[in-house]
């Protein structure tokens, strides 16, 4: 006989409000640093200028937020830790222009049914504070001056399970202390202090929002970045961009706000880590803070109990102008252009498209040679230097000793009509000198001396030159004797099918071949050993997530970068004084020229003092 038992059937039940609120707790508060960021968004929509954060064993035994906001009135105590009770919205029109950093009601009940907690408040009109303990229910008298303290004691005390997952007090501290450097960050108009046992641990006075950033990220942050603006129609992207040689191998230094709110989102990380793709090296991760101003009925923040998560309505258009705000940013070189010159006296002035795809057009038959190497397209070089040299830079004055006679020059005629216009110091790489071993170039500017890597420094000229050449036009494809296929997913085949015209400009021929595969029957010309699966589907990936124009965009330049990388001249070469000045002279006209296409530097400066210092100079 069977034993064949029948399913346990479970009673619809309505659940307790302190399970419920404990629930809601469980996506609202993980840490201390929770507790932190939701009593400090109430005290920034209080209205506060001075917010203080008291903590002790690193927010696990108590948290204090006190701040000088508008209090709260007596009688509303008891509803404000009442769940889904708040002042910030009353109907959903209200929601979808909520402009407060809270909203949902949620905050204050959820804490109150983890931990012990008691609020103080008071306002312009009452005679004195009063105290509610959130546990008894108690209301009493208190003393503070107008504003709201709230203190939170024993963090999950009546979930034990949940307070074993807390690490160590140093490393809740931190988290809490890098909670209130965000809110810092977006709000310089208001001071901050965090205290530790007692102890002063950071300190942020209201001041302007550039001294802010300098203040809070450090001034060697301040010194390797860029500020950004940009500014089309309801939106405003603004902040700061790091340089890519400022880059860390933690993506620790990385904010975003989105109407003064700390978010994390997938679409702008890649919009900016987009703008740093042919400027970064390897995995190393940029520093930003970046601030986002949009109409709020453009975006939805209430996607997550957190705040922390937002979506936008039109997700492609942000992902497109925080790309341009930060690319624009990082486009101007360290060594600007030499304005004193015009474009006809410089030596690396710009040719002719035809002359511009040269290089690119020969690079394949120099991949393995070394005998013959890519000119670097100085036709026109004798016409400004003929014989002449440009003067040297006059550096500082010496005051350890007396000025050192100046060596004379390569040639003793007189300057040409073209360099004597030039006044001297106006070359920011200032003037070749000698080139080491194959590789180096050096020169000397009105600062010191200029390390200048020829390789990388010509592969950025070259590579910016066909960007800005190629504009729409379709990359040359090669068709393949034997298609290639491969298992695809039904997203692939869809995309696939959804952007063939823009497949086919990356000079990508992929077409269905059954219902889970694809074919690929042509690929670029200039990538003939690559992996062509592997490019597709990188390339359907990108189609089908972001923006189209992006996307067809980024292969280019993939395609373009290894052109460049070929076609620019190698190590062992030797340059004449007037090749290495002119590819010093077309680095200072060319946008990102500080780095090469694949994120390394491209030229260094050794001040004077840092030469003296090599040699113990003045000591």
């Amino acid at each position: 006989m069977n034993d064949v038992r029948a399913p346990l059937r479970r009673v619809i039940r309505e659940l307790p409000d302190e399970l419920i609120s404990q629930i809601a707790a469980g996506e609202v508060v993980e840490r201390p640093a929770s507790v932190v960021r939701e009593l400090v968004d109430n005290a920034l929509d209080a209205g506060a200028t001075q917010i203080s954060l008291k903590l002790m064993a690193g927010g696990i035994r108590s948290i204090v937020v006190e701040d000088d906001g508008a209090g709260i009135p007596v009688e509303e105590l008891p509803l404000a830790l009442r769940r889904h009770a708040t002042s910030k919205i009353g109907s959903l029109d209200d929601l979808e222009h909520v402009a407060t950093m809270g909203f949902r009601g949620e905050a204050l009940a959820a804490i109150s049914s983890v931990a012990e907690m008691a609020i103080a408040s008071r306002t312009a009109q009452d005679a004195h504070a009063s105290r509610l303990d959130a546990r008894s229910g108690e209301l009493s008298p208190s003393a503070r001056a107008v504003g709201t303290s709230v203190e939170v004691r024993e963090l999950f005390f009546n979930t034990p399970a949940r307070r074993k997952f807390l690490k160590s007090e140093s490393t809740e501290l931190a988290h809490c202390v890098d909670a209130v450097r965000r809110h810092a960050l977006a709000r310089p108009d208001v001071g901050f202090a965090v205290w530790h046992e007692g102890k002063l641990v950071e300190q942020w006075r209201a001041t302007s929002p550039q001294q802010r950033v300098k203040d809070v990220l450090g001034s060697d942050f301040e010194a390797s970045s860029r500020e950004l603006m940009l500014e089309r129609g309801p939106m405003r992207v603004f902040g700061r961009a790091g340089l890519p040689e400022a880059s860390r191998s933690r993506a620790d230094m990385q904010y975003v706000y989105v109407n003064g709110r700390f978010v994390r989102d997938k679409l702008i990380a890649h919009g900016i880590r987009s703008a740093y793709e042919d400027v970064l090296h390897g995995n190393r991760q940029p520093a930003y803070v970046l601030f986002i101003d949009i109409a709020p009925e453009l975006v939805d923040v209430n996607v997550h109990p957190t705040k922390i998560e937002v979506r936008f309505r039109d997700g492609r258009e942000v992902h497109q102008q925080v790309r341009h705000a930060v690319t624009q940013a990082l486009a101007l070189s360290r060594a600007p252009a030499a304005e004193s010159l015009a474009p006809e006296q410089t030596a690396f002035a710009a040719p002719a498209p035809a002359q511009q795809w040269k290089v690119a057009e020969r690079a394949p038959q120099h991949w393995g040679a070394s005998a013959t190497q890519a000119a670097l397209g100085l036709a026109d070089l004798a016409t400004l230097y003929g014989q002449q040299q440009a003067p040297i830079p006059v550096a500082r004055p010496r005051s350890d000793e007396e000025e050192v006679p100046r060596p004379p020059t390569l040639s003793s005629h007189a300057p040409s009509p073209a360099l004597a216009s030039a006044a001297e110091g106006s070359w920011p790489l200032g003037r070749a000198i000698a080139q080491i071993g194959g590789v180096f170039v050096l020169a000397e500017n009105a600062q010191g001396l200029v390390i200048v890597d020829m390789h990388a420094a010509h592969e950025r000229v070259v590579y910016e030159r066909m960007k800005a050449s190629l504009g729409s036009a379709q990359i040359e494809s090669q068709p393949l004797l034997i298609p290639v296929s491969f298992a695809a997913t039904p997203q692939e085949i869809a995309t696939a099918e959804a952007h063939a015209d823009s497949l086919l400009r990356l000079g990508l021929d992929v077409a269905p071949l059954s219902a889970k595969a694809l074919a690929v029957r042509a690929r670029p010309a200039a990538l003939a050993g690559g992996d062509v699966v592997e490019l597709a589907r990188s390339v359907l990936a990108e189609l089908s997530q972001f923006d189209a124009s992006h996307a067809i965009e980024r292969a280019q330049h993939e395609i373009l970068a290894t052109m460049a990388c070929h076609g620019a001249v190698r190590a062992n070469r030797q340059l004449t004084l007037d090749e290495m000045n002119g590819l010093l002279r077309d680095m200072e006209r060319t946008e990102r020229a500080d780095q090469c296409n694949h994120g390394r530097p491209t030229w260094r400066q050794l001040t004077m003092k840092e030469l003296d210092g090599l040699f113990m100079r003045g000591r």
